[in-house]
């Protein structure tokens, strides 16, 4: 069974980050061994053990996978810099505020890789999962993950900077620590139940064969998926009807369509169905538009036509035989034919859709 790219994406990049998680969470643990020592024998036996515990990692993760794990290193350092302040000034609160300077970092790093080009994260999970196949459909999923993750991170550490000044210690402890991973497993089973609702929703809607650019069928997506700005590439079939004095065949869009509403637009324009073949949808497409039958079309070109919603292979006909032409479906709100100087006189006004001015143009009528 094959997957739409929405649901294999999303189960894809739900894969990386838990391995990808699981790269970092031995940076955590100096932190969690000093609260629970802190708690018993005090500040600096935390410290010590929480020292300990971090040298201890970076040997080991050194002789498994010969590399230092940065992070171990950071969050160590951190914690011995603000905890040896702490001690110093005898005053804990720097050392409290140390998971809430973390969390803000991560925020820094999180905003810069979902709001903008910088995109650290992303190259971190290519350091990670090298030989790992990384599709735009999932770059696309793992920016919205990285977005509801930066609000959880800045959440959390709010939390830990009201906990350190207003709260008491035990109360401290479990916000800047279990708290964190309560709001994460959360935050996951919310994403997955999310998908896994939408995966029910779509299971009976249409689906439409994905294409790559040369139009070999790669796979199958549902039409909403294809048309939610994932920018999928499916096939469409496109028919110009001309009459004997060349003018063309044009169909006004209903003012209820989400996209183009009330403009005019090619005389048929419509999906390639999964499995079924440009012939078999041109046809199809030509009756369900303008109930056009018993024609001859000749193939012009295709192209690649990109929106803000949806990106489509579009395959170009040409036909003379327009007598047929019966409106009946409500697809339609009307048509009529207009000479090429009526086109030419009207274009950039906004009365045709882009796709048909961009596609006059490579007519050459």
């Amino acid at each position: 069974m094959k997957y739409s790219p929405l649901i294999a994406g999303f189960f894809f990049m739900e894969n990386q980050r838990i391995k990808l998680l699981k790269k970092l969470l031995p940076g955590f643990i100096p932190l969690f061994v000093f609260i629970a020592v802190d708690e018993i024998w005090g500040t600096r036996t935390g410290l010590i053990a929480a020292l300990a515990i971090g040298s201890v990692e970076l040997i080991w993760i050194y002789i498994k996978e010969k590399r230092f794990d940065r992070f171990v290193v950071f969050d160590t350092l951190l914690l011995m810099a603000l905890g040896g302040v702490s001690i110093l000034l005898d005053n804990d609160i720097f050392f409290k505020l140390k998971p809430g300077l973390i969390g803000l970092i991560l925020c820094a790093i999180l905003g810069l890789s979902a709001y903008s080009s910088v995109d650290i994260i992303g190259a971190m999970t290519r350091r990670y999962m090298k030989g790992t196949e990384i599709t735009d459909e999932h770059l696309i999923q793992f920016r919205k993950s990285l977005k509801l993750m930066f609000f959880v991170f800045l959440a959390h550490s709010a939390l830990v900077f009201y906990a350190a000044f207003f709260m008491s210690d035990t109360a401290w402890a479990f916000i800047s620590g279990g708290l964190f991973y309560i709001l994460f497993g959360v935050v996951f089973l919310v994403e997955f139940l999310k998908q896994h609702r939408r995966q029910k929703s779509i299971q009976d809607e249409e689906q439409l064969p994905v294409v790559n650019e040369e139009g070999k069928v790669i796979g199958k997506a549902p039409r909403s998926v294809c048309h939610n700005g994932e920018k999928i590439l499916h096939p469409v079939v496109h028919l110009h009807v001309l009459n004997k004095s060349k003018a063309i065949f044009l169909q006004k869009r209903p003012g209820d369509k989400l996209i183009q509403p009330g403009k005019w637009d090619t005389a048929v324009g419509g999906h390639i169905e999964f499995g079924e073949d440009l012939e078999a949808s041109l046809k199809r497409e030509a009756w369900e538009e303008i109930g056009l039958q018993n024609f001859s079309a000749r193939f012009v070109t295709k192209y690649i036509w990109e929106s803000e919603v949806e990106k489509e292979l579009v395959y170009v006909f040409i036909t003379h035989d327009y007598q047929s032409i019966n409106l009946h479906s409500n697809e339609v709100q009307e048509g009529k034919f207009w000479t090429r100087g009526q086109i030419k006189k009207n274009l950039g006004k906004d009365i045709f859709t882009p796709n048909f001015e961009h596609e006059f143009e490579m007519l050459k009528l």
